[in-house]
């Protein structure tokens, strides 16, 4: 059962975050008005403009029906989660275009630092055809956490912890976007000079985003087609951090913990490769995602209000949190 201090604790999360994504909208539209940047809206459709706007209805109905409280919880964080997509695409474009000096050389020798060989990795890979197919299908399973966990987590009523993943990965999003703007890179394939798209393997992740980056970094680029894009990050990997928030955010129900692993470990290990990621870009995503997860912690144990009940809902950090178990 769920009891009315953690369902007022999660609405209070769930307040806070809708105040987050304003001010995501208005970050947007501060960027759209001091850069050269437009956004082509006779190139939207239905599904961009309204399938957000859509669950948000649907939810907010099925919030005044006792019966529909556990959908509604599940359709609200999915319009939190299609909000934050659109809008942090749309930023990570804009924060591409500050074109400042790339560091993909400094990512090589990082990587190096680590006993780690992009080149070495990708010849292990290619020479092996049926790991490859995998890879790809793996690296797909970015959907999963979007879809899977606020459906999975609001309708078996873990309220506080749906809540927390969208603010989490709000907060992910927060860091990496600066991030990728300040610190750009090409990637790995552009770096080495190997081939993204050839007869037996396409980088799908890389590829988009090497079509992209050099329009937005010399100023040819500067419609966003919202149909067309899906971000563009290279440091940290955004593929990295959301693995490490799918696991955490599916750990709570013991019977998923198996399937979460393989999936996201699965993503994650695929990252290098067919995201084209210097292996210190999907070590950082993992760094900001670990430090948003307790930082939403945080900011849940002080919406508590302080109860008993509550702050056993929303813990403040331990040791455990560290390895990621509630």
């Amino acid at each position: 059962m769920i009891n009315n201090s953690e369902r007022g604790l999660a609405s209070r999360l769930q307040l806070l975050n809708w105040g987050l994504l304003a001010a995501w909208a208005a970050a947007l539209c501060i960027g759209l008005a001091a850069t050269d940047f437009s956004l082509r809206l006779e190139s939207l459709s239905a599904r961009e403009v309204l399938t957000a706007p859509a669950l948000t209805m649907a939810g907010l109905w099925l919030m005044g029906r006792g019966w529909g409280e556990r959908p509604a919880f599940a359709l609200l964080a999915l319009a939190q989660i299609g909000f934050l997509v659109m809008f942090a695409a749309l930023l990570s474009y804009i924060a591409a275009g500050a074109a400042l000096p790339l560091r993909d050389a400094s990512f090589v020798a990082l990587d190096r630092l680590l006993g780690l060989g992009w080149p070495e990795h990708f010849h292990f890979a290619v020479a092996r055809p049926e790991l490859l197919r995998y890879a790809v299908i793996f690296y797909g399973m970015i959907v999963v956490p979007s879809f899977g966990v606020p459906l999975v987590l609001g309708l078996t009523g873990r309220y506080v912890r749906l809540q927390q993943f969208v603010m989490a990965a709000m907060l992910t999003l927060c860091v990496v976007i600066p991030a990728s703007a300040l610190v750009p890179a090409l990637g790995t394939y552009f770096e080495f000079g190997l081939p993204a798209d050839t007869e037996v393997f396409r980088a799908n992740g890389y590829v988009d985003q090497l079509r992209d980056l050099p329009m937005l970094r010399d100023g040819t680029l500067r419609a966003l087609d919202l149909s067309k894009i899906g971000g563009i990050v290279t440091f940290p990997s955004f593929h990295a951090a959301t693995g490490i928030l799918a696991i955490w955010g599916f750990w709570c129900i013991w019977w998923l913990r198996p399937a979460a692993l393989i999936v996201n470990g699965g993503m994650i290990a695929a990252t290098p490769l067919v995201g084209g990621h210097y292996f210190v870009d999907v070590l950082a995503g993992g760094v900001v995602a670990a430090f948003a997860i307790l930082a939403s912690k945080r900011l849940s144990a002080r919406a508590s209000g302080g109860s008993r009940a509550s702050w056993q809902v929303a813990q403040p950090v331990q040791a455990r949190d560290l390895a990621l178990i509630p």
